[in-house]
């Protein structure tokens, strides 16, 4: 801590030393560079900051907090001292105004706000309430994101939202950290209530788009106060009145008890989004399912009102492999995740879900995809765990803040509070399920996937296979149509202090081998944030740049970006999405090197060029140059492919990489491609070499060519086994996103039942009658590759009548003897 200190105070002596030096100041130039210093983030690794850097340009702790604010974080390295008559003021989003504190030390606290989106928003501190002058950012986490740690916790969150219903009372029990309210000894407990309120003055039908809306956020009553901060508490709910029992969704809030009720933007936990079964009127609890049938048939007469927006969303994948596999355009549903063993509450009998991480264009609507243990996908016509659309997509859609756009609480109020009306509050899914039908998969296509993986291997969108040793800074993908670009860094091998001679040991310096691994990667797509994902100091961990200032994982794991969302479950995995439907899978490897997937969507045919090739199904045009030629690639030497790679060099003037260390700027900013460095073309296996008999043992199969390789020129058999699980993985990658035909959803008939819930080419529905009925049609029908049933639809006679469905039409004929 001492070292830590010391260090602390000569980097501020510098900054000083350079502040007066060049007179440049970072009183509101966050971001700014001059040439005598910086106030731009890079500045710190640099050592070019001007010396008040500090002071203006924020860094706090914690960095995130819930949407619904009442989080509180500190000001590290700048002071505040305001004098008797002002206090510190904080501004979110140029407009709203929280009142912090400082300590006695004169570091500064800021209280968030509600703020009704996610993402990272700007922040202003001012001591005078007039001069906001110092800079940072704040990231807003949608409230279901949010560690269950910095929550209230709804112990049985069952009970909570069917209480009321038949068998189901009692007392109510939450749970907090003491630590989350400060050192207060005392609380309140409060409940907030929210609803979205149309302010329209006709009463229409709204075809083209949706009511004009208002989002409420509504203290409106305790549950206890000045309670001991205990970290626990237990009540037994009371059905409210009117107007109380009008609001059907809200959280639990627990804040210090200094504050008066209902005081916003003041230090507080929430509980998440949930249904107040517990506090609604006593009509519910005499007759729950009367009562929600009702709104049930309310709502159903609103949606017919409202726009169809089914239309527009995409449809699901048509298994479980692609889902996952597709992550550029889905991502795991928090709600049902197998791999965090969810009991999957809105979708009985699914076992993963999946969402659309993108709005729909128009409507702004989401996409829900569930999946059986069979792998396949579950529909509504057939269970009550089927996928379902949501007519506000749950984590939201810029610009947010109003509705139906806002995170969780929009999609509480269209899709899940209904679905509590409808399906699990009363026996009425099928009204429901009328406005929320399963879409399918019949149109979905999977992405096509290329990949760099090694030291370096390229695997194109059209699998051409090759290697390029370049040294420098390159296009693997560029769409000046789409406005996307991809670039990746690629640096000189060393090797490890282990492996250097004893010469080289005694000099302390490493050898460099004449082959290059990929160290970096830098996109964009149209005017999205640039994301930068690079090796990090630490073996095989990866560090994410947004808009060149490092990000930090450690609070969250989910980043909602401008154009962009990010992913990182662990420092060795980073996923990128962006609004188009492309992702990116980052992955550290062993010995340094980094794997990369790129997923383009269909529309990206024809579209592309670059290190990846162009995305066309044809293999013979993937190594076009930057000047337009085409190397073949049959019969090429790997001199040839050298030429090629380095035909995609980059340019100052388009480069999305940072450069904050001096290596960095030696050696890429002023050379894109260094001509001085000359790979190893091949390498030679000679049978008296010890490590070829255990590369041999390890590097067989498709994709051994690249293990070989990677084995012998770094003698490395983790490196070259890391190369040859690289290539497995993408291949399993390739298997998963094949493409799957579906025929499509089968009813079952009338008086009979349906035997067999799969839909995919290959697959056989078997239909049975019930006793007393006769079938007819065909028994049996199969999906066939056309993406057509064999035989005819099917019905069953029962009783004096006959019912056929004809497409959709269903006859229903009296026998009069007929046959």
């Amino acid at each position: 801590e001492l070292l830590i200190e010391q260090y602390q105070i000569g980097l501020l002596s510098y900054y000083y030393k350079m502040y007066l030096s060049s007179g440049q100041s970072c009183d509101g130039q966050c971001g700014e560079t001059w040439g005598t210093c910086s106030c731009h983030a890079t500045c710190v690794s640099l050592l070019t900051c001007c010396g008040d850097y500090r002071q203006y340009c924020l860094q706090i702790s914690p960095y995130s907090g819930t949407m619904m604010g009442g989080s509180v974080f500190s000001i590290l390295n700048a002071t505040f001292y305001p004098s008797k008559q002002e206090q510190l003021t904080c501004r979110f989003r140029g407009e709203i105004e929280t009142v912090g504190y400082t300590d006695g030390e004169g570091r500064g606290y800021c209280v968030s706000p509600l703020l009704f989106q996610s993402g990272w928003l700007p922040f202003d501190v001012s001591t005078d309430g007039r001069n906001f002058n110092s800079s940072g950012e704040y990231l807003s986490v949608h409230p279901s994101k949010m560690d269950a740690a910095f929550k209230v916790t709804l112990v049985n969150s069952t009970q909570w939202q069917y209480y009321g219903t038949p068998n189901t009372a009692g007392t109510l029990r939450m749970t907090w950290h003491p630590s989350l309210i400060g050192d207060t000894d005392r609380v309140n407990i409060e409940l907030w209530g929210y609803r979205e309120v149309n302010t329209s003055t006709t009463d229409t039908t709204w075809e083209e788009e949706l009511p004009p809306l208002r989002a409420e956020w509504t203290y409106l009553y305790s549950l206890g106060k000045g309670l001991a901060n205990s970290g626990s508490f237990s009540f037994t709910p009371k059905s409210s009145e009117k107007p109380y029992s009008d609001w059907e969704v809200g959280s639990v809030r627990v804040s210090p008890s200094i504050y008066s009720d209902g005081a916003r933007n003041v230090r507080a936990v929430w509980s998440g989004a949930h249904a107040l079964a517990w506090h609604l009127e006593e009509a519910f609890r005499q007759d729950s399912a009367a009562w929600a049938l009702d709104r049930c048939l309310a709502w159903d007469v609103l949606e017919k009102s409202l726009p169809n927006f089914l239309e527009e969303v995409v449809d699901c994948p048509c298994t479980l492999a692609q889902a996952r596999a597709d992550t550029g355009r889905f991502h795991t549903d928090y709600g049902c995740d197998m791999e965090k063993g969810s009991v999957c509450t809105y979708h009985p009998g699914s076992v993963h879900c999946v969402r659309a991480v993108q709005a729909s264009p128009v409507y702004r609507a989401g996409q829900q995809c569930c999946y059986d243990s069979t792998g396949a996908q579950v529909l509504t016509g057939d269970s009550i765990g089927g996928s379902t659309p949501d007519r506000a997509h749950d984590w939201g859609s810029p610009p947010y803040r109003d509705p139906p756009r806002i995170p969780s609480l929009s999609h509480w109020m269209y899709d899940v509070l209904t679905f509590y009306y409808c399906c699990l509050w009363s026996d009425h899914c099928q009204v429901y399920f009328t406005h929320r039908p399963s879409s399918g998969c019949r149109h979905y296509t999977p992405p096509t996937a290329g990949a760099v993986l090694g030291d370096p291997h390229f695997l194109t969108f059209d699998d051409v296979r090759y290697t390029f040793n370049g040294k420098g800074e390159y296009y693997l993908v560029l769409s000046p149509d789409r406005g996307l670009s991809v670039q990746g860094r690629t640096e000189q091998v060393k090797l490890e202090n282990g492996e250097c001679s004893p010469l080289e040991t005694r000099l302390s310096v490493c050898s460099v081998l004449p082959l290059s691994r990929l160290s970096a990667v830098a996109m964009r797509e149209r005017s999205s944030d640039v994301i930068e994902v690079r090796q990090a100091e630490q073996q095989n961990q990866l560090e994410v740049l947004r808009n060149q200032r490092v990000l930090s994982f450690t609070e969250q794991s989910w980043m909602d970006l401008h154009g962009v969302f990010l992913y990182s479950p662990t420092p060795q995995n980073v996923t990128v999405m962006f609004s188009s439907g492309v992702g990116m899978e980052v992955r550290g490897r062993e010995g340094g090197a980094m794997a990369l997937t790129v997923l383009l969507p269909p529309d990206y045919t024809n579209l592309t060029q670059g290190l990846l090739g162009q995305m066309n199904s044809d293999p013979l045009d993937d190594l076009l140059t930057s000047m337009g030629d085409v190397v073949s690639p049959d019969n090429t030497s790997p001199e040839e492919i050298f030429t090629f790679g380095a035909s995609w060099k980059t340019s100052n003037q388009t480069s999305l990489f940072t450069y904050d260390s001096k290596y960095l700027l030696d050696t890429y900013y002023y050379v894109k491609h260094d001509p001085a460095f000359v790979p190893a073309f091949s390498v030679s296996e000679d049978p008296a070499d010890p490590l070829v008999g255990d590369m041999l043992k390890m590097c067989f199969g498709d994709g051994a060519q690249f293990c070989k390789y990677d084995t012998l020129s770094t003698r490395s058999l983790a490196v070259g086994n890391a190369t040859l699980l690289s290539f497995r993985s993408h291949q399993t990658l390739m298997q998963d996103l094949e493409s799957v035909v579906s025929c499509g959803w089968l009813a079952s008939p009338r008086y009979g039942e349906k035997i067999g819930t799969r839909y995919l080419e290959g697959s056989t529905v078997s239909f049975t009658c019930n006793s007393g009925s006769v079938l007819y049609g065909s028994p049996e029908r199969t999906c066939l590759p056309s993406g057509e049933w064999t035989g005819e639809d099917v019905s069953c006679i029962s009783g004096r009548s006959l019912y056929l469905k004809k497409g959709n039409i269903t006859f229903n004929l009296p026998l009069n003897g007929l046959s």
